[in-house]
């Protein structure tokens, strides 16, 4: 994502990024590198489940809708939990939690793989959920404490890349390992790489006290005090109900409507993959000068795309062109999102962040959870239908703040 703007307010003018250097620039870029493999780690497993729902519903002997539970209760934990363990951390060096987090991530996927039951996966999922959570509150901060404030913006960049690369390469490297080898072993794998992430890290990130928290009031109180910070979760929430109601049950419905393969959906979500990532390109160009219609473009080719995949998804190339511009257009949206956040709340731009974790990955929860209502009660295109009318509703909530210009609520901290 780009982060060039972000620089000042997530390191505290500066302050906090120089706090504790590492004993080297190799050992800086080093844990950044650390830092973005632990994005990796996270991010996939969060969303492993969409690439082998149906064989996880199989083997479990649970319909496809109530195996989209497993992203709904990790969604739940991971938004509702982030402002307050946070705040009870605060006392905590980022370098011990880290690890904590990621053997946490280990020892989720380990049970997983090893359950003998669908309860037991999903409270897993909703431990591993907390998690996933904390870590999006302080995993870029701490990749820009670790090199020099030049360099922090870039740190900040290479760490939010294993977005892209969690799209490109994890999800579809779990599909294709779930059918080479089952989705248990496949969980089995990832707790492997969960490991060794976390030896990476526990080796190379240095000390690094926590700095700068915020307490929970505070974090609330912006959604009182800010008016505009307010209408950019607003459409954040629609957005991404629309976008993962849709997404976590894109496999079944390309098994449905277009008797894709195992092998031909992992391509398929390789495409996705690379469309995010260039959409994140296009939109680092973009955004910095045209922020408002590069977002806008962005709600508007994710809402063309789920409807045209309804309308000729079942035709030989048409799911790979249409996944390609969903992800193209998911990726431009995710960029966007972030810096819409920062112009609403340069100021308090880590306590807004915190709220929109909270809002995002919630979403997320609630969206799964009625795509598999849609999919179980109405047939899986329904839910595309919905992902359409959501996010084509943020598009409207964002058009209709269009004439609002750029200043803050009078009363933004």
């Amino acid at each position: 994502m780009n982060t060039n703007t972000t620089t000042d307010e997530t390191t505290g003018g500066g302050a906090a990024a120089q706090d504790a250097r590492p004993p080297s620039a190799l050992r800086g870029w080093l844990g950044v590198a650390a830092i973005t493999a632990s994005l990796f780690a996270f991010l996939t497993t969060e969303l492993m489940p969409v690439g082998i729902l149906t064989p996880v519903s199989a083997g479990l002997g649970v319909s496809v809708g109530v195996a989209g539970l497993m992203v709904t209760v990790y969604g739940v934990s991971a938004g509702l939990g982030v402002p307050f363990i946070v705040a009870w951390s605060r006392r905590v060096d980022r370098r011990v939690l880290l690890p904590a987090l990621l053997v946490v991530l280990a020892a989720g996927n380990l049970v997983t793989a090893l359950s003998p039951a669908f309860p037991l996966i999903l409270a897993t999922r909703l431990t591993m959920g907390f998690a996933n959570g904390v870590f999006w509150a302080i995993g870029v901060s701490m990749a820009m404490r670790l090199v020099p404030e030049r360099h922090a913006s870039r740190a900040a960049a290479v760490v939010m890349s294993g977005i892209s690369i969690a799209a490109v390469v994890g999800m579809p490297l779990g599909t294709f390992l779930e059918d080479l080898t089952g989705w248990r072993t496949t969980f089995l794998i990832w707790s492997g790489l969960s490991a060794l992430v976390l030896l990476a890290v526990t080796v190379v990130v240095p000390s690094l006290p926590s700095r700068n928290a915020v307490p929970v009031r505070e974090v609330f109180a912006l959604l009182v005090t800010n008016v505009r910070l307010r209408t950019v979760l607003v459409t954040v929430v629609l957005f991404v109900l629309g976008h993962f109601g849709a997404y976590t049950f894109v496999r079944p419905f390309l098994e449905d409507g277009a008797s894709a393969s195992s092998a031909s959906i992992t391509g398929l979500l390789m495409a996705y993959g690379i469309g995010g990532a260039v959409g994140n390109f296009i939109a680092g160009h973009t955004a910095t000068r045209h922020l408002r219609a590069t977002f806008i473009t962005a709600c508007s080719g994710l809402v063309a795309s789920l409807l045209l995949l309804l309308a000729v998804g079942h035709r030989a190339a048409a799911p790979v062109v249409l996944l390609v511009a969903w992800g193209v257009s998911f990726g431009a949206w995710q960029l966007c999102q972030v810096n819409m956040t920062l112009a609403a709340a340069p100021e308090t731009f880590e306590a807004a962040m915190s709220l929109n974790t909270l809002a995002y990955n919630t979403s997320i929860a609630v969206g799964a959870l009625f795509g598999g209502l849609f999919a179980d009660h109405l047939g899986v295109r329904s839910v595309l239908w919905f992902g359409a009318a959501l996010t084509a509703a943020s598009l409207l909530v964002t058009l209709a703040g269009a004439g609002r210009g750029p200043r803050r609520s009078a009363d933004a901290r």
